[in-house]
């Protein structure tokens, strides 16, 4: 892997670090799945304008959009859908748990639909770095649970279910579709249904457009969060198998701790850096020959 790649990796989830804080203020602002919906609309509007601007070309054939509609339905309609209802259930750090399961999942639908093998070496690196999780989330995992706790794991089993299987759809597009264009795509089609739910169960007039505050934490999660994490990613997944891609996820945790440390003054403690050793460790595991038999990294999936 090259450094330029390894670097992108690293920035989107360092992105996606920074989106539970914004998330946070922004649920005491907005309905869920009103917010939800307005994050993936707006990301979704930038990057197209930005395909449409440069001239990039848009699929154009049915099996494209369908499988941009199955990424939509995924990454973005129960992925944001699950995120952002979580929180209402359980406590941060089981929810970290859970969600960082997602590489595990992946990696099975990974061998199924994109021929991607692991090694031995790399099971242990994606085990491990569930292992890491789970000891950076320790110290949260008995707080916070509500009675309907739950519901909170179904939500975020929904969102790690979405993403994988989003990302899957994202490694069956051919590798020289226009990343800008098809996140642009898949991003809105993926704010369809969760539009239609708010609307169903939500009133739209909760939301706090009057704060100043509101309007810059959209901003900033739908451009950098989403639109800017999203292309950056898509354009990784072209280049590396989705496994290996997919085991630098596990930084999430870390990143969000060394938020919370110097924009909050949070203490870390020992499983907290025990987790963090274990996570890196993984992710070289995954890295260095933990696939066999992957097809290769840019090659047309179709």
């Amino acid at each position: 892997m090259s450094v330029v790649l390894a670097f992108r990796l690293v920035t989107v989830m360092l992105l996606w670090a920074l989106c539970y804080p914004l998330i946070t203020i922004g649920l005491d602002l907005a309905p869920h799945l009103a917010f939800a919906t307005m994050r993936a609309g707006i990301a979704g509007i930038v990057l197209l304008a930005i395909a449409v601007i440069l001239h990039r070309p848009l699929p154009r054939d049915a099996r494209s959009w369908a499988v941009l509609s199955l990424v939509g339905l995924g990454s973005t309609g129960f992925g944001f859908l699950g995120m952002f209802h979580a929180a209402e259930f359980v406590s941060p750090g089981l929810a970290t748990v859970v969600a960082n399961a997602q590489p595990l999942l992946a990696a099975v639908l990974a061998h199924s639909f994109l021929k991607e093998r692991l090694t031995g070496r790399g099971w242990a690196g994606l085990v491990l770095g569930f292992a890491g999780i789970v000891s950076i989330a320790a110290p949260g995992l008995g707080t916070g649970i509500a009675t309907s706790y739950w519901v909170g794991i179904a939500y975020i089993t929904l969102a790690a279910a979405g993403v994988s299987v989003g990302n899957i759809g994202m490694k069956l597009l051919p590798a020289r579709m226009d990343a800008l264009a098809v996140m642009g795509i898949q991003l809105l089609l993926g704010a369809v249904p969760l539009a239609l739910l708010s609307a169903a169960t939500e009133d739209w007039g909760r939301v706090t457009w009057s704060s100043p505050s509101f309007v810059l934490v959209l901003v900033a999660l739908a451009v950098f969060g989403t639109s800017l994490a999203f292309w950056l990613w898509f354009s990784a997944l072209s280049q590396i198998a989705l496994n290996r891609a997919n085991a630098f996820t596990f930084l999430v945790p870390i990143f969000g701790l060394f938020i919370g440390a110097v924009a909050f003054g949070e203490r870390l403690g020992w499983p907290q850096v025990a987790g963090a050793v274990l996570v890196i460790f993984a992710i070289l595991l995954v890295q260095l020959r933990g696939l066999a038999g992957a097809r290769p990294e840019s090659a047309d999936r179709w």
